[in-house]
């Protein structure tokens, strides 16, 4: 009986570190126009998830900038779209967007950022993108998220 009420513990105690660890994931961009995943998967037991953005090549951000921007799929080209006349201050995104969920700041080689957000802000069966909105890059640089349970 003792023995398998420490297995029942030890196995709730290790699902409990295996969500936690769900509840981020690690993007890297580079020189070529390419994030190192195409997808991400969000589990609903999150309650904040974030995303640790990295640029492993080595041009300037007003060369070859890259951030993260979480959107509803059908809004990412428009958001871009409207980010175009924003400038790299503003990271390529009009001030205010209403549309846009999540982003990072945007960085050239060697640089990181990070964005936590509320997993609330998604709904179960919305199709979402994510995206970089540095001019001309959404075309490569895009990817599905996905709530799961």
């Amino acid at each position: 009986m003792f023995a398998k009420l420490v297995a029942v513990s030890l196995l709730t105690l290790a699902s409990g570190q295996l969500l936690a660890a769900e509840c981020k994931v690690d993007v890297d961009s580079t020189d070529q126009m390419t994030f190192n995943t195409k997808a991400i998967q969000i589990s609903k037991s999150c309650k904040t998830f974030t995303v640790n953005l990295s640029h492993s090549g080595k041009l300037p951000k007003n060369v070859m900038g890259h951030n993260w921007v979480l959107s509803k799929d059908a809004d990412a080209q428009p958001i871009a779209t409207d980010g175009l006349s924003a400038g790299i201050d503003k990271n390529h995104l009009k001030e205010g967007d209403a549309r846009v969920i999540a982003y990072t700041k945007i960085i050239g080689g060697g640089e990181k950022d990070s964005v936590t957000f509320d997993v609330s802000k998604l709904a179960a069966g919305e199709q979402y993108a994510f995206f970089c909105s540095f001019p001309g890059h959404i075309s490569m640089m895009k990817g599905t998220v996905t709530l799961v349970d």
